[in-house]
């Protein structure tokens, strides 16, 4: 699959990732009152469950074994949950951010570092022979 395309793919799947993401955010905050940061993580995790499912089948046609793969994409969610609080702290605690638009900024720039490092990285095709 070319470049642009798997970027294309990866960002139809962040659609459905960030979907089950902002529902949890989106009902804890409002029907359950958890503050927003901590409703974020909550989603983030969601999120990341729903997105290793479709990248590894439909963005990166994946054939690395699940106990290889599952590990990298954990690690790279958690760089990417990191960042998460980082950023929705940034937006929401300091600078007075609402924190749908803050969560969308950080979904948006998230989605690049994570892209680059699952392609090379958590997904990549193994060499010949193994």
């Amino acid at each position: 699959m070319t470049l642009p395309r798997q970027l294309s793919t990866y960002a139809l799947v962040g659609v459905f990732a960030s979907l089950a993401h902002y529902s949890a955010l989106v009902a804890l905050v409002e029907l359950a009152a958890v503050p927003p940061v901590r409703a974020a993580l909550v989603g983030y995790v969601i999120g990341g469950i729903v997105s290793y499912r479709l990248n590894r089948r439909h963005t990166f046609a994946s054939e690395r074994p699940h106990r290889e793969a599952v590990w990298r994409f954990a690690l790279v969610a958690l760089i990417g949950f990191g960042l998460t609080f980082v950023l929705m702290r940034l937006f929401v605690e300091r600078l007075g951010a609402p924190y749908l638009p803050a969560q969308l900024l950080t979904t948006i720039l998230i989605m690049f570092v994570t892209f680059a490092i699952n392609r090379l990285w958590t997904f990549a095709h193994l060499p010949m022979g193994r």
